[in-house]
């Protein structure tokens, strides 16, 4: 007899909930991304947690009506670093609730552990070597050491990643400047697929540290000095070739320092075809495994919890 298991997250721009089965199959999911006014380039916290609040039962209802063994939701942004953002609190305390009115275990992730499991997925396992996870979304760009530890548990340590600009924020930046709304990645994205050539934009790493502050100020000048005169679909393929070319610098370092053999890219950023495209190259070449979500499960989703609590579970037997 199949088990269900019921993810839920409520992150800085989504919305998210789902079920799978135990073949770690999905079989229900829904999300809603938060609504940003034209122009701007964020949502505070309170607006968020209005957004949740609305648009979860909603979400809820659209997921089939099965029993459910576990629950898998996001209750902070990193295993590192436990630091309360409201956000998260809605989808917690639905989590909360839901387990003890149905009597099933909760199982709390990181909303970065929630990406990390979302790939994984459609491995229907956890690899037991080290491995590398790189999560590049709009407030997260870090490179993490990832160690299984048996239970359907793993350790990650941050080892990597951006000491300024984020890599999502780098894209929404230029996306707004250029008058694009607001997430502006898949739009950035749609502009990029439009050409091959572009003038180059700089890539900072020192020591496996990315800063995309200059890389970014760099493209605001080019933006700023031709006004109404940039061609945007040049300047849109700069930035994504910047950030990877930042990234392949970025994971060179540590895979010396650290050696693995596989890598798991995550985040909303990655859903972009070109940097993925740019990672597939760049793991065949240097013999690394490469493991991607689907792009539509790439970006912010509940997946991942609803598969870190079934795995768990069935894996304990």
């Amino acid at each position: 007899m199949k088990r269900y298991y019921l993810g839920i997250d409520t992150s800085c721009y989504t919305t998210s909930c789902a079920i799978i089965d135990s073949d770690f199959h999905i079989v229900g999911e829904a999300r809603k991304i938060l609504e940003v006014k034209p122009g701007e380039r964020g949502l505070q916290q309170s607006n968020m947690v209005f957004q949740h609040t609305k648009a979860l039962p909603k979400l809820m209802s659209e997921l089939p009506q099965v029993p459910i063994s576990g629950i898998g939701v996001s209750g902070f942004p990193r295993r590192e670093e436990r630091s309360y953002m409201p956000a998260f609190m809605v989808g917690l305390g639905q989590g909360q609730t839901l387990s003890h009115l149905m009597n099933v275990p909760l199982h709390i992730f990181a909303h970065q552990e929630n990406h990390i499991l979302a790939a994984l997925r459609d491995l229907k396992n956890i690899p037991n070597d080290p491995f590398l996870a790189l999560h590049l979304s709009g407030g997260t760009t870090e490179l993490l050491y990832c160690h299984y530890q048996g239970n359907g548990i793993f350790e990650s340590h941050i080892v990597g990643g951006s000491r300024d600009l984020q890599g999502g924020q780098y894209v929404d930046r230029i996306g707004v400047a250029l008058g694009l709304p607001f997430p502006a990645g898949k739009h950035l994205e749609a502009l990029a697929l439009q050409t091959t050539e572009y003038e180059p934009l700089p890539s900072s790493v020192k020591d496996g540290w990315i800063s995309f502050a200059g890389p970014c100020s760099a493209a605001m000048r080019r933006i700023n000095n031709a006004m109404s005169d940039i061609d945007k679909s040049k300047l849109a393929r700069a930035v994504f070739t910047s950030i990877g070319n930042a990234l392949e610098k970025m994971i060179t370092y540590h895979t010396k320092e650290k050696p693995v053999r596989a890598l798991i890219a995550v985040g909303g950023v990655m859903s972009n075809s070109l940097l993925r495209k740019r990672m597939e190259t760049y793991c065949k070449r240097n013999h690394l495994q490469l493991h991607v979500a689907q792009p539509q499960f790439s970006v912010d989703n509940a997946t991942g919890n609803a598969f870190g609590a079934a795995y768990l579970q069935e894996s304990r037997g």
